[in-house]
């Protein structure tokens, strides 16, 4: 259950996910305002965001010899570091210069979520807690907060700049709040040579984070202009269809904080992705603002246990002393989803349409049912 001593428990990884939702929240509101401003079509705006993953992935490369070197400054660094990349993007007017401001934001993106989940990981094993999804929670909220606000301040007028500038600040308050006296992250440093490696429960549980964060982000980054270029939306409409995934994604995950230490983890993830599937299908088949702010919701509710409960399960199944490499290593693979979806699904859209990007989603999300039973007999 929810409560006021798992919320201070948990305070460093939860300001940190907040920070980083409310940054993205913020990225994919003002997308099609960054589009205008840079003059691209949906596949080029696609091509110019191909840099961010390849940055985050570098970056979660060498995040555990980051995270062993610099102890307990390492998370609060990063997030500092997140939030000031952040603001560049909204600076941009030329062509060759957005492409290295969106690298920035993906390898301070990539070095911080590694770092957050790891110091999770640690923090469930110390204390036999349960603690992933509540902070997942704080990443959904942190998205509808910044998506929200983006909203209302692209109605007002203002400049991409602005915007995003507004969201950097607000998260540089937050990464203030993810220093920790003994927030040192143990097990990050490489092993010795003899011991026993990581085995495949990172592999499968990353393919399943994969999945879940390949098509939850690119439903994040792509929904605004679903709404209001496929079917006609004004900006605030657009910007309620992140808004709309990202709060219910936060409610459920608040729920299911204790619900999911009740059921069987492969019911969850299966039933998860059975349900986002249908919400992608929904979106997909959309005729108003409305009826895909619906489906964006029906997302949310099923994506909102895959990759908290897919994170937990590779903590459990690690040897202590190798829990947190385990969960780093896990986010590497998950989070080739979580960049590549939007670029993906910009390529998609620029092809066929962004109704068969979330068809594309909808089949992904079926993979989901195949890999959950293996990953749960992992040992």
């Amino acid at each position: 259950m929810l409560s006021p001593r798992l919320v201070l428990l948990a305070r460093a990884p939860l300001a940190a996910f907040a920070a980083m939702g409310i940054l993205w929240g913020g990225f994919a509101a003002v997308l099609p305002d960054l589009k205008a401003q840079l003059g691209v079509a949906e596949a080029q705006l696609g091509l110019l965001m191909l840099m961010t993953p390849l940055a985050a992935v570098l970056a979660m490369l060498v995040a555990p010899a980051v995270g062993a070197g610099l102890g307990r400054l390492a998370l609060p660094g990063a997030a500092f570091a997140m939030a000031l990349a952040f603001a560049g993007p909204g600076q941009v007017h030329w062509l060759w210069l957005f492409p290295p401001m969106m690298m920035l934001c993906g390898a301070a993106t990539g070095l911080t979520d590694v770092l957050m989940n790891a110091r999770v990981a640690a923090l469930e094993g110390r204390h036999g807690l349960h603690l992933m999804t509540l902070c997942h929670a704080a990443y959904s909220f942190g998205y509808a907060a910044g998506a929200l606000g983006t909203g209302a301040m692209r109605d007002a007028a203002w400049p991409p700049a602005a915007v995003l500038g507004g969201g950097a600040l607000v998260a540089g308050v937050l990464a203030a709040l993810t220093f920790e006296r003994d927030g040192r992250i143990d097990g990050l440093a490489r092993p010795e040579k003899g011991a026993g490696g990581l085995g495949l429960g990172p592999v499968i549980g990353g393919a399943i984070i994969l999945v879940a964060f390949l098509t939850e982000n690119a439903a994040e980054n792509w929904s605004a202009l679903h709404i209001e270029k496929t079917l006609g939306g004004s900006p605030a409409q657009g910007a309620a269809g992140p808004a709309a995934l990202a709060l219910t994604m936060g409610v459920a995950r608040l729920v299911g904080q204790g619900l999911v230490t009740r059921l069987r983890p492969a019911r969850v993830l299966a039933g998860g992705a059975v349900l986002s599937a249908c919400g992608a299908l929904t979106a997909a088949a959309a005729t108003s603002p409305g009826m895909a702010q619906i489906a964006f919701v029906i997302m949310g509710l099923g994506s909102s246990v895959i990759a908290p409960t897919a994170f937990s399960l590779v903590g459990e199944r690690a040897a202590p002393e190798a829990r947190a490499r385990a969960v780093a290593r896990a986010t590497l693979y998950g989070y080739f989803g979580y960049f590549f979806g939007p670029p993906m699904l910009g390529f998609l859209a620029g092809a066929f349409g962004l109704r068969a990007a979330f068809v594309f989603a909808a089949l992904l999300l079926a993979l989901v049912s195949v890999l959950a039973p293996l990953m749960v007999r992992r040992r």
